[in-house]
């Protein structure tokens, strides 16, 4: 069930499940939502309380016409963790501009969260690649005439997705009006979302100070070798991993995996959980 939770002014949708004193934030990339994590927040909810969200701009969401800063999505993670995170640890996931979000409010909010697991994203992104990013992202705003055109789109687009995630994302991230099924996701977040990819993160990732494990998909065009390699440089004190058979898309691709990541992450985070909330 969608639930909605006020933060700052505008609306975010969330779904829960599970419970205990560990809350873990499941966060989408660009153009996805919550229902992309379906899987993992369910194997999660077996052990933990699970939160995935709709990011604003995203899903049923509210979709304001500016603001979607890494330091604007840094801001709705805090209000969330704020209202619906545990007495326990609380935990941010991450993907792509999910895991981007994550260690933006890991370093603007000290004290916020106690771990976060990014995935498939680094400050250290090649411009070149930012650039094709964008490109794919725009030919996303269009109207579909029917659900099996949708996902043929999909799959079309997204090549190593399994067939039940490209289900899952034609089911939730469309809406039918009367120029046909157009996505949920608004197109001009979308182009505002990219193009603030591009920000420099640099100082972010260097003053994450909780636990946290950066992953990438093995055949990852988003997050190549070297920039992966530079985040590694930068930061070898955190954990890095990376998965197998998988492209930008690990947690849709190799759900099993990233459940595994995640759970091994809570195991071996044993520092006692961080109730300070920053003023």
């Amino acid at each position: 069930m969608i639930e909605h939770c006020p933060v700052g002014g505008i609306e975010i949708a969330y779904a829960e499940q599970g419970q205990g004193d560990t809350t873990v934030f499941l966060l989408h990339g660009v153009t996805a939502n919550h229902r992309v994590w379906a899987p993992i927040a369910s194997a999660l909810a077996a052990h933990v309380r699970v939160i995935a969200v709709d990011q604003r701009g995203h899903g049923h969401s509210s979709k304001p016409e500016t603001g979607y800063t890494a330091e604007d999505f840094a801001g709705d993670i805090r209000g969330l963790v704020e209202t619906l995170g545990g007495a326990g640890k609380n935990i941010l996931v991450g993907h792509s501009l999910g895991s981007r979000n994550s260690i933006a409010a890991a370093a603007m909010f000290p004290g916020l969260v106690d771990g976060i697991v990014g995935i498939d994203f680094t400050p250290f992104i090649e411009v070149e690649v930012f650039d094709s990013l964008e490109s794919r992202v725009g030919a996303g705003a269009q109207a579909f005439e029917s659900v099996d055109a949708i996902e043929a789109y999909l799959q079309a687009r997204y090549v190593n997705m399994p067939r039940d995630a490209v289900e899952r994302r034609a089911d939730y991230g469309y809406r039918l009006t009367d120029d046909g099924f157009v996505p949920l996701a608004s197109p001009s977040a979308m182009l505002q979302i990219v193009h603030g990819l591009r920000s420099d993160l640099t100082g972010y990732y260097r003053d994450i100070a909780t636990p946290a494990v950066i992953v990438r998909g093995a055949e990852s065009i988003l997050v190549t070798e070297a920039a992966f390699e530079t985040s590694r440089e930068c930061r070898p004190d955190l954990q890095y991993e990376v998965v197998a058979n998988a492209d930008h898309y690990v947690p849709e691709e190799q759900p099993e995996a990233i459940t595994r990541i995640v759970l091994d992450f809570l195991h071996h985070t044993s520092s006692p959980p961080n109730r300070r909330r920053t003023p």
